[in-house]
């Protein structure tokens, strides 16, 4: 997964991580998922107290999917986005670890309660992070305090939903389904 961190220089740099956090003081590949923080927990769990205080990124999409039960038993798709599909930015967590016998850097995104208007679908969601506070997030210099105040900065409640095809779960299909007539 491509995300957006501080180099030791203090500049941006484009890297790459394997989903889900491997802990840089983890000896093997953690069993407990990690593939989410919750921003209720993220600052006292071991597993994400020491990223979230000097170790945080930017997860680049343009776009994630969340699933709703349908009468005929089966899961919609539904397509959440920006107006127009503009790109945005995950809050973030990376790490790398030597530990381990192959060295690996991992991340993983941050999550919170979600708002209007995908809370008519699902309980939680990323935390997609207003542009004017990416260098406070990035910044392994911010304060501790100051970092739950950073992710309240969020463009969440700009996000559109789509309905899509249930195409979009089959590997037969390589370009992302078409929005389909249901809008939220």
């Amino acid at each position: 997964v491509p995300f957006i961190r501080l180099d030791d220089e203090g500049n941006q740099m484009a890297d790459d991580g394997r989903w889900w956090l491997v802990p840089h003081w983890a000896k093997e590949m953690p069993k407990a998922a990690m593939f989410n923080a919750r921003i209720e927990t993220v600052d006292p769990s071991p597993a994400f107290r020491d990223a979230f205080k000097m170790r945080r990124c930017l997860i680049p999409a343009d776009g994630f999917y969340e699933w709703t039960k349908a009468d005929d038993g089966g899961k919609d798709p539904w397509l959440v986005q920006m107006p127009g599909g503009a790109p945005y930015a995950f809050a973030g967590l990376w790490a790398h670890n030597t530990r381990m016998e192959t060295p690996v850097t991992s991340c993983t995104i941050i999550t919170g309660p979600s708002i209007a208007p995908i809370n008519q679908i699902h309980g939680r969601m990323p935390i997609i992070l207003d542009p004017a506070v990416f260098d406070a997030w990035l910044n392994p210099a911010t304060p501790a305090d100051n970092l739950k105040g950073i992710l309240a900065r969020h463009l969440d409640g700009q996000m559109e939903m789509h309905r899509v095809s249930r195409d979009i779960n089959s590997s037969r299909f390589t370009e992302r389904p078409a929005p389909i007539v249901n809008s939220l």
